[in-house]
């Protein structure tokens, strides 16, 4: 009996010292996990205590107006832009709120992707670190909005469409899509300006893989979230903190005045007919004097403030289509020359004209007598719909 316990010893000690580690590290990360939403809290507090002030600064992007100390952050560093996708599996997404802008557009088989540019708004704290997601890749026509931001923006993606050539075979991608290589020809991954803020490139402080986000398992292309602080960190630290007001070209911006009675209660349109989940509706609050978004006929709740999407201005852009282009299905939309728009705001429908003449400049949107459309202080969405698309409005 006694020379077993001494053999056993060794073991029971290993199983001890295994069950202390397990034990202690299941209470540091329980701990953490209760920790964490507390600091996030205090963070968020003491940002609204710094925020606090008249709100009489002008956002340039959205004409929001926000506080002294907001402007003060924001002046220091230039726009982000970020793609976030929109598959089934992606929702609900994370951050979109936050942007001062989002543009939507197809990615390829009737999925659509969202841009969002950050300056303003995400000054404030948000509750999770990884503010925004899932970040998926880049698509050339994104590529031309962004480009209106600066001649340098910084842009966050995960890959992008490519050459897609095997090695020592021929590029399987038409060369119209090839959005990383247009990101090299743009200067965007020069040492000088380095722009380009592809996630393959950054490190787990900027992005980061989150499988189980809301408690349900996600497959890996559906998990990537990045932290805009981070993201601005790292521009800050390649010298890229300043930025060209000069370049940029600002919208015009009013006051609300809403219409009474609002000439519609909602409108709603499909980017390709018959695929349902990705189905759009906004629908007209005259409480709040803004747009209430639907996403494949479901409220569409942003992850961090589990509220639904608005915005104050809703522009619908007709674009001519082509694609898809190759054999990834890769689409194309024209994004630069002019166009049909309709844009939605104080429950008014003003049918206008889009004109854009060249990549780095900026998108203008004119009423039907030629006259530039002052748009409604807030977050702007930006549907880049197919020429031709049925758009329901309902009275």
């Amino acid at each position: 009996m006694k020379g077993k316990l001494i053999v056993l010893l060794p073991f029971l000690g290993s199983y001890l010292l295994a069950a202390g580690i397990s034990f202690w590290a299941f209470s540091h990360r329980t701990m953490s996990q209760m920790v964490q939403p507390v600091q996030e809290k205090q963070k968020i507090a003491r940002a609204k205590a710094q925020f606090s002030g008249p709100r009489d600064q002008e956002c340039p992007l959205n004409g929001e107006f926000f506080t002294k100390a907001q402007k003060d952050i924001w002046s220091k560093r230039r726009p982000l832009v970020v793609m976030i996708e929109n598959h089934r599996e992606a929702r609900p997404q994370s951050g979109l709120s936050r942007a001062d802008i989002v543009y939507e557009a197809v990615a390829e088989g009737g999925i659509t992707r969202f841009m969002g540019v950050y300056y303003c708004r995400a000054t404030e704290s948000a509750p999770r670190s990884y503010d925004v997601g899932p970040v998926r890749s880049a698509r050339t026509y994104f590529l031309d909005w962004a480009s209106e931001y600066s001649r340098y923006p910084l842009y966050n993606h995960v890959g992008g469409a490519n050459c897609s050539a095997p090695p020592g075979g021929r590029c399987t991608s038409d060369p119209r899509v090839q959005a990383l290589e247009q990101i090299d020809r743009y200067g965007w991954l020069a040492p000088k300006h380095h722009c380009d803020m592809n996630q393959f490139a950054l490190g787990y402080h900027q992005c980061r893989r989150e499988p189980e986000r809301d408690g349900h398992s996600r497959a890996t292309e559906h998990t990537m979230y990045c932290s805009t602080q981070a993201l601005w960190q790292l521009a800050d630290k390649r010298g890229l903190s300043s930025w060209d007001e000069n370049y940029f070209r600002p919208w015009h911006f009013k006051n609300d005045q809403p219409a009474k009675p609002p000439e519609m209660k909602a409108v709603s349109f499909y980017f390709w007919p018959g695929y349902d989940a990705y189905q759009v509706r906004w629908q007209y609050d005259p409480a709040g004097n803004d747009y209430l978004r639907e996403n494949g006929g479901k409220p569409h709740i942003d992850f961090l403030t589990k509220k639904q999407l608005t915005a104050k201005v809703v522009i619908l852009q007709f674009v001519r289509q082509i694609g898809p282009v190759d054999e990834h299905k890769h689409m194309l939309y024209g994004t630069i020359g002019r166009g049909k728009a309709v844009i939605l705001q104080d429950g008014r429908i003003i049918k206008g004209t889009w004109r854009k003449p060249a990549r780095q400049k900026r998108t203008i949107f004119y009423d039907q007598n030629g006259r530039e459309i002052k748009l409604n202080r807030g977050q702007i969405w930006i549907e880049a719909l197919p020429l031709g698309t049925k758009v329901n409005y309902e009275s």
